[in-house]
C-alpha cells in the first residue's frame, strides 16, 4: 500500500472551527494512477500537502510508502519527501534565473541519494521529455509554457520517487500543450513504476486515469465518522 489515510480530519489553526479534510478511509495501491476532482476550494491541495509532508493532519493517520507522516517532525516530513515524493506544482516553481538544468540539479541536493552521473540523467531525462540541449542551458524564465512544464516533470522526477503527486499543472496549458504534457507524464510514470496522484478540476483529463475519485467522496464534512 503506497497511502493509507485513516480518520484524518485537517482544519487550519486559526479557524478549528472550520474542517477542511474529513476522511474516514482512503487508500492507494503501488503503482495506481489516481484521478482526483473537485471544484476550486474544496481541499484538494490540503489533501495534496498531507500526503507529501508539507502539512500535518490535526487529528488521524497518514500512512506513505509505510511511513506514519503523522508521526514525524517538520524537518523529518522533508527530508521523507526529498527522498521519496516528486512534486509537480500548478505554478511549475521554477526559479526563473536558473537554467533547466539547475534547477533540476536544486531537487538532487535535497535528496540522500548522491549520484556522479546526476547531470548526465537530468540531459537524458530532458531529451526524452523534448528539451533541446539548446534550451536546456537557457534561463527558465525565456523558456515557452511547455517547455516550463516539462522541466518541473523532470525536476518532479529526477530522484526516482516511488509517489508523484501533481497539483492541477495543466491549468495554464492550452489544449495542444496539455495534451503533449499527459502523454509524456502518464508514459513516464508507467515507465518507471511510480504511484501517481493527480488533482483537477478538468474532468476531460479522466480518460488518461484506471481510477478516478471525486473529493467529495474522500472527505465526508457533514461531520466525524
Amino acid at each position: 500500500m503506497t497511502i493509507s489515510l485513516s480518520h484524518v480530519h485537517f482544519s487550519y489553526p486559526d479557524t478549528p472551527d472550520k474542517p477542511v479534510l474529513n476522511i474516514p478511509s482512503w487508500s492507494v495501491t503501488s503503482q495506481e494512477h489516481v484521478f482526483v476532482h473537485g471544484p476550486s476550494g474544496c481541499g484538494k491541495s490540503t489533501l495534496l500537502n498531507l500526503l507529501s509532508g508539507m502539512l500535518a493532519p490535526s487529528e488521524g493517520e497518514v500512512t506513505v510508502l509505510g511511513k506514519r507522516l503523522d508521526n514525524m517532525s517538520h524537518r523529518q516530513r522533508d527530508q521523507f519527501r526529498a527522498n521519496h515524493i516528486g512534486y509537480v506544482f500548478q505554478q511549475f516553481n521554477l526559479i526563473p534565473y536558473l537554467n533547466a538544468v539547475e534547477n533540476i540539479q536544486l531537487a538532487t541536493h535535497f535528496s540522500r541519494t548522491k549520484r556522479t552521473s546526476v547531470k548526465q540523467e537530468i540531459e537524458e531525462l530532458l531529451t526524452k521529455l523534448n528539451i533541446s540541449p539548446d534550451d536546456s542551458t537557457k534561463q527558465t524564465a525565456k523558456l515557452s509554457i511547455g517547455q516550463q512544464q516539462r522541466v518541473a516533470i523532470a525536476r518532479a522526477l529526477i530522484n526516482k520517487p516511488e509517489l508523484l503527486i501533481a497539483d492541477e499543472p495543466t491549468s495554464s496549458l492550452d489544449q495542444h500543450n496539455r495534451d503533449n504534457f499527459m502523454s509524456v507524464l502518464m508514459s513516464l510514470v508507467s515507465a518507471y513504476n511510480i504511484t501517481l496522484i493527480f488533482v483537477s478540476h478538468d474532468m476531460s483529463l479522466s480518460h488518461y486515469f484506471e481510477r478516478i475519485d471525486a473529493l467529495s467522496d474522500i472527505s465526508r464534512l457533514g461531520g466525524k465518522h
